[in-house]
């Protein structure tokens, strides 16, 4: 079985570059197939959710052409009105944005039910009813999502929470809508901005992106583009949090500073060094340490997606942490995983209260999701001794290269599959099975 072997108590240091945001990609590559013109993408992740999303697209008549290894062009001209049903698609919670693609392109819709990590119930709700607003018939049937409108109207859409999929898919459909759509209480994460513009190089007509409020004029067609992915905004901190937690020096490049505001804020307030540069930032830590209490919030609060890897490093610090999850309600299921460690932390309902120890203990883990697989490979590196983490296929979905770039900062890490390569790789490493 697929898993990484990973010895710690190295502190890592070094440079690593980031690849283009996940999440970002996902919506773009969907709102690609809307125009019957040649779209080029670049910094596109190489990582197994894209992979996915390409190949839904690919299964309902796009033509996808890799340029290389980051960059695809994508014809949407020979799209069908089908439904969207694959084995691919249902593996991906960022399938329901082709909701919004072909709903706008073609006044139709019927795309399976999403899949991706199980760490709460995201309901679709915003979704529907922005659909709704635009004059949408929205309803699910056999385990199908189905909306559809003689004509899109632009409508007056006001979030009850904000929500980034929902304000992602009302943003599609209303591209290519008639008339007038506001949305209020909007999400304002750097990935709906980074898919306005998006659809504004198409040709649409869309304002106020990165506020609460964005307004779009509907257009009759979207036409061809050349556009670049934003950083990673997420793989970027993880890597700023894996120099906290093994007490490294790591300079992370191809980022958007300001995209890391909150945490580089939280990794100073607990004793961490951050130097800024016009796209990098470089994060290091020489002592123990301190606690501190973390509330996960839309952007531009604490990233739900990064509270795993920060309730790693309290684990670590001098004191009690509180870390309070307002997102997701299973977001914690990897504490177990983290006790077996060594870890001292008590979940009551949504908060976490985390007692710092001395130090964590190599063990044999397996990951819950893709953002807690990723935090738990940096408990890894920041324990005494060796651990082996399984079901790494939830990392590989929203990382690139994760073990050949934590090697290149020094990292004892490898990525095994037979029991041949499992030995080889304890023997390099020095150490006995766990």
């Amino acid at each position: 079985m697929e898993h990484y072997i990973v010895k710690g108590g190295h502190a890592l240091s070094g440079e690593v570059e980031i690849a283009g945001a996940k999440n970002a990609a996902l919506a773009i590559l969907a709102a690609a197939i809307m125009a019957n013109e040649p779209v080029v993408v670049e910094n596109v992740p190489d990582v197994s959710d894209i992979r996915a999303i390409l190949q839904a697209a690919e299964s309902i008549g796009a033509i996808v052409e890799k340029i290389d290894r980051h960059t695809f062009r994508i014809n949407g001209a020979p799209v069908q009105d089908v439904p969207v049903d694959n084995e691919y698609i249902r593996k991906i919670r960022g399938s329901y944005y082709l909701i919004g693609a072909l709903l706008g392109k073609f006044g139709h819709a019927e795309v399976a039910l999403p899949g991706g990590c199980k760490i709460g119930t995201r309901p679709i709700d915003q979704h529907i009813k922005g659909f709704r607003a635009l004059g949408a018939d929205v309803y699910t049937a056999n385990s199908h999502i189905i909306a559809e409108a003689e004509q899109l109207e632009g409508g007056h859409i006001y979030m009850d929470v904000v929500s980034v999929g929902a304000t992602i898919n009302v943003m599609m459909a209303a591209a290519l809508s008639k008339g007038a759509t506001i949305i209020e209480n909007a999400a304002k994460e750097p990935h709906v901005v980074d898919l306005a513009n998006f659809l504004n190089s198409m040709g649409a007509r869309i304002r106020g992106a990165g506020t609460d409020v964005i307004r779009i004029r509907g257009v009759d067609h979207l036409h061809g583009t050349e556009y670049s992915i934003i950083p990673d905004q997420i793989e970027a901190g993880t890597y700023m949090f894996a120099a906290a937690a093994t007490m490294g020096d790591i300079t992370i490049r191809n980022v958007i500073p300001k995209h890391l505001e909150c945490l580089t804020a939280k990794l100073i307030e607990i004793g961490c060094e951050v130097m800024e540069s016009d796209d990098a930032v470089r994060v290091s830590a020489s002592k123990r340490l301190r606690n501190t209490n973390v509330k996960t919030l839309p952007y531009p609060g604490f990233p739900t997606d990064m509270q795993p890897q920060i309730t790693v490093i309290l684990g670590l610090a001098g004191g009690t942490s509180i870390v309070t999850e307002s997102i997701f309600e299973n977001r914690f299921k990897y504490v177990d995983e983290l006790a077996r460690m060594g870890a001292q932390i008590k979940v009551e309902g949504n908060t976490a209260i985390v007692t710092g120890v001395d130090s964590y203990t190599g063990a044999r883990i397996q990951s819950p999701d893709l953002r807690a697989g990723a935090a738990l490979v940096l408990a890894a590196l920041a324990a005494e001794g060796m651990s082996e983490i399984y079901d790494i296929h939830y990392i590989e979905r929203g990382y690139e290269d994760f073990p050949e770039k934590l090697r290149s900062l020094g990292a004892d890490i490898a990525r095994v599959d037979t029991d041949e390569e499992q030995e080889r790789a304890k023997r390099r490493f020095g150490m006995r099975a766990v």
